[in-house]
C-alpha cells in the first residue's frame, strides 16, 4: 500500500507524463491536413503559386495541404476567413502584397495587417517591367520621363485597379522622378490592360513578365526597364531603373500568413516547409522562366517587410489624394 508521500509522488509522476505527452503532441505539428485559403480566383498567379507550394510543403510536413478559394471584396473575404480561424497553424492565407495596400483603400477591410496576422514568408517575388506601346517614340525611360514632365496631360498609363501593386510601382517611379498630373486608366485586370497597351491605345504600363513577354517578342511592346535590383536572366538586355540612375527598386510578392496568435513553433515548422519547397529545382526553374525569384525570408523579416509596405502604401495613396471607399 502506498504511503501518502508516495501517493503524492505518483500523482506528480502521472501529471508529468501527461504534460510531456501534450508537449510531444505540440512538437508533432501538423497532425492533420493544412488548409491554404486563396482570396483570389482559381487560375490566377496567387492560386497557381499556392497549389505548387502546397504540394511541396505537404511532402516536407508529411500531411495533405489543401488549397481553397474564398473570392471577393478585393481579397478581404478570404483574409477575414483566415483571421477568424483558429490560430493553430492549420489555416493559412496565400495572398499578394495587395494585402498591404487594401487597408489604405478601404474604410473597413476587416483586418489590420500585422495586428491580425503574422507572416510565414513569401513564396515568390518578382519585379515589374516598364512597358510602352510600340507606336510610342520613347526608346529609354528617361525619354519617357522627360515627355511626361513636359506635357503630362498627353500621357495615359494603364493600371489593373486603383491601388494595385502595378499602380503603386508606377506612382513610386513618378514620385522619384518628379512626374505629376498624368492620368491613369483603370482596367479589370492585367490581361485587359496589356491588350490595350499592345494595341497602342494606352502608351504606358508596368506589367509582370508573363504578361509582357509575348507582346515584347512580337514587337507590340517595348520594354524600357525592369524594377528589380539586378537584370533578369530571362531578359538580360533590359536594364534596371537603378542602373539608369533612378532610385526605384520595387517587387511584388505572393506569400503565406497565419493568424497573429499562431504559436512560434508552428510558424517555424511552416517556414521550414516553405524553405524546403523553395529548394525544389522544379519550382526554381518554373519561376525563373516566369521572370520571378524564390528568395527565402524569415518570418520576422517578412513581418517587418509588410509593416513597411503598409506604411508606404498609406502615405503614397494619401499623397495621390485617393480616398478610402
Amino acid at each position: 500500500m502506498l504511503s501518502k508521500k508516495h501517493k503524492v509522488s505518483a500523482v506528480a509522476l502521472v501529471l508529468g507524463f501527461a504534460a510531456l505527452g501534450h508537449a510531444n503532441a505540440a512538437d508533432q505539428f501538423p497532425t492533420k491536413p493544412i488548409r491554404i485559403i486563396v482570396p483570389f480566383l482559381a487560375g490566377g498567379s496567387t492560386d497557381a503559386a499556392a497549389r505548387l507550394f502546397a504540394r511541396k510543403m505537404g511532402e516536407y510536413l508529411d500531411q495533405s495541404v489543401i488549397v481553397e478559394n474564398r473570392v471577393g471584396a478585393d481579397g478581404t473575404i478570404g483574409a477575414r476567413a483566415v483571421k477568424n480561424s483558429s490560430a493553430d497553424g492549420y489555416t493559412l492565407l496565400a495572398t499578394s502584397n495587395a494585402f498591404s495596400i487594401v487597408p489604405a483603400l478601404k474604410t473597413n477591410p476587416g483586418y489590420v495587417p500585422m495586428d491580425d496576422f503574422r507572416g510565414i514568408g513569401p513564396m515568390v517575388t518578382a519585379p515589374f517591367f516598364i512597358d510602352v506601346a510600340a507606336n510610342q517614340p520613347y526608346k529609354t525611360i528617361h525619354e519617357f520621363i522627360e515627355a511626361a514632365k513636359a506635357d503630362p496631360e498627353k500621357i495615359l498609363y494603364a493600371i489593373p485597379g486603383i491601388g494595385s501593386p502595378n499602380h503603386i510601382a508606377i506612382e513610386t517611379l513618378f514620385q522619384k522622378t518628379g512626374v505629376q498630373n498624368v492620368t491613369s486608366v483603370s482596367y479589370s485586370g492585367t490581361a485587359a490592360a496589356i491588350i490595350d497597351v499592345a494595341a497602342g491605345r494606352i502608351p504606358f504600363y508596368a506589367s509582370d513578365y508573363v504578361s509582357t513577354a509575348p507582346h515584347a517578342k512580337t514587337g507590340k511592346i517595348r520594354i524600357l526597364a525592369v524594377t528589380s535590383e539586378k537584370r533578369l536572366p530571362v531578359l538580360p538586355d533590359v536594364p534596371t531603373l537603378l542602373e539608369q540612375n533612378i532610385d526605384v527598386a520595387y517587387t511584388y510578392w505572393l506569400g503565406l500568413l497565419v493568424p497573429a496568435k499562431t504559436p512560434d513553433h508552428h510558424v517555424q515548422r511552416l517556414s521550414d516547409a516553405l524553405q524546403f519547397a523553395m529548394s525544389s529545382k522544379e519550382l526554381q526553374e518554373h519561376y525563373r522562366n516566369e521572370g520571378a525569384e524564390l528568395a527565402f525570408i524569415k518570418p520576422a523579416d517578412f513581418d517587418r517587410l509588410i509593416t513597411k509596405e503598409v506604411s508606404d502604401a498609406a502615405k503614397l495613396l494619401s499623397d495621390l489624394k485617393i480616398e478610402k471607399r
